[in-house]
C-alpha cells in the first residue's frame, strides 16, 4: 500500500468562538469569566429541517451544522443547494450524546421503568451524530464512529487516511463531537478535572488552581485525495502514544514520526500545544518542548474552546486555518512568529494518558 496525498479541502466548526464564518478567523476572540465553555448557537435551524429540529439533542444539532458547513466550504453542493453525498462519514466522540443518555436514565428512574418514550434512548447512542448526518445526506457508504476516549478523533482520522490510501474511497467527512452537561461537569469536577473557581479564560495559563476549564465542540474536515484552489493543507499523518513511560520515549516516537515524513524537529514551523492550565498536566508539554522544540514557534488553543476528549478536532481546524492564511492569531501565540509556515505539528494529550500528534503541511 503506497501512501497517497490527502488534502483538507473543507472545514466546519461549532465552538465557543465565532468559528462558523471562515472569513473572520479569530479576529474578535471571546473570553469569559468561567470554568466551563459552551458552544455559541450559530443558528441551527438554517441547517436542520424544522420537522426534525425539535426532536434532536444539542450535540446532534452541533454535529449536523458543523458537517454541513464543512461540505459547503468544500463546494460539495449541487446547483439546487442540496449536498453531494461523501464517500464516507467517520466521527470520533469521547462521551457521545450524553445529554440524551441522562434524559433517558432520569425518566427511567422517575417513571419506575414504565411509560418511557424511545426518542432519548434512540438518540443516546454514540453513533447517532454520524447516523443522522448520513440520513440527511442520503449517504449509504462507510459510516463509523470511534469512541476511544482521548484518541477518538485521531482514530477517526487514521481510519479515513487508511481507507483513502487503500483506495476504498476518494473522500471522507471526518469529525469530532463532544458536549458538556451540568451532570457530567459535576461528576468530573469531583475527579479534579476542572478549576473550582471561575477564571478569565484569557489568563488560563496564569491561573495556579488545579484542573482546567471544561469545553465542548463539533468540528469536521473534508478529506480528499486531490487538491484544489480551496485546499487548506495536506494531512501528512497521525501518531498516537498511549501512556508513555517518559518524555524520552515520547520524544523518540515524535522524531521517528517526523522522519517517516522526511522531516525533523527543525522543520516544524509551528507546534500547537494542548496546554490546559493544569500545571501538573502541562508539565509534559514543557518537557517535550525543552527536549525537542526549543527554537520552534509555539501556540496553544484550549483557552478558546476548553478541554474535552475530542478537542484535537478544534486544533486541526485552527492549524488548517493558520496554514491557509499564513497568520497565527495573536491570542494563539506563545513566542515568536515564523516567517513562513510550511509544517504544523499538533500535540495534545488527554489526562496525560492519551498522547497524540497530527502533522499537516502546506499543500
Amino acid at each position: 500500500m503506497t501512501n497517497k496525498h490527502i488534502y483538507i479541502n473543507g472545514l466546519g466548526n461549532v465552538s465557543p468562538q465565532k468559528t462558523t464564518d471562515s472569513g473572520h478567523f479569530l479576529q474578535e476572540p471571546f473570553f469569559f469569566e468561567t470554568n466551563q465553555l459552551k458552544c455559541i448557537d450559530p443558528g441551527f435551524k438554517q441547517y436542520i429541517p424544522s420537522d426534525l429540529f425539535r426532536r434532536m439533542g444539542r450535540i446532534i444539532k452541533m454535529g449536523i451544522t458543523a458537517a454541513k458547513i464543512c461540505l459547503q466550504d468544500a463546494k460539495q453542493c449541487n446547483p439546487d443547494g442540496t449536498f453531494l453525498s461523501p464517500d464516507a462519514i467517520v466521527t470520533g466522540t469521547g462521551l457521545g450524546c450524553i445529554e440524551d443518555t441522562e434524559k433517558f436514565l432520569t425518566n427511567m428512574i422517575r417513571n419506575k421503568e414504565e411509560f418511557l418514550t424511545p426518542t432519548s434512548f434512540i438518540q443516546s447512542t454514540h453513533n447517532t451524530v454520524a447516523g443522522q448526518i448520513a440520513l440527511l445526506l442520503k449517504c449509504h457508504g462507510h459510516n463509523f464512529t470511534f469512541v476511544h476516549r482521548g484518541f477518538s478523533f485521531e482514530s477517526a482520522l487514521l481510519d479515513a487516511i487508511t481507507q483513502i490510501n487503500m483506495e476504498e474511497f476518494s473522500n471522507a467527512l471526518v469529525g469530532g463531537t463532544d458536549e458538556l452537561t451540568q451532570n457530567s461537569f459535576a461528576i468530573t469536577s469531583r475527579l479534579g478535572h476542572w478549576k473550582r473557581k471561575p477564571i478569565n479564560t484569557q489568563d488560563l495559563l496564569l491561573d495556579r488552581q488545579r484542573g482546567s476549564i471544561a469545553g465542548e465542540g463539533a468540528s469536521f474536515v473534508f478529506l480528499e485525495n486531490t487538491k484544489n484552489s480551496g485546499t487548506y493543507a495536506e494531512l501528512k499523518g497521525v501518531l498516537m502514544v498511549l501512556n508513555p513511560s517518559s518524555t524520552c520515549e515520547l520524544s523518540e516516537k515524535v522524531k521517528a514520526f517526523l522522519e517517516l515524513h522526511n522531516l525533523s524537529e527543525r522543520n516544524v514551523d509551528l507546534l500547537l500545544l494542548g496546554l490546559n492550565g493544569d500545571s501538573m498536566k502541562d508539565r509534559v508539554y514543557h518537557e517535550l518542548v525543552e527536549k525537542c522544540f526549543q527554537n520552534t514557534s509555539l501556540g496553544f488553543f484550549k483557552h478558546l474552546c476548553g478541554e474535552y476528549q475530542t478537542v484535537s478536532s478544534f486544533a486541526l481546524w485552527l492549524a488548517s486555518m493558520i496554514m491557509k492564511t499564513q497568520n497565527i492569531p495573536t491570542p494563539v501565540r506563545l513566542n515568536h512568529v515564523p516567517e513562513k509556515i510550511r509544517h504544523i505539528l499538533i500535540y495534545n494529550h488527554y489526562q496525560a494518558i492519551n498522547h497524540s500528534f497530527i502533522l499537516i503541511s502546506h499543500p
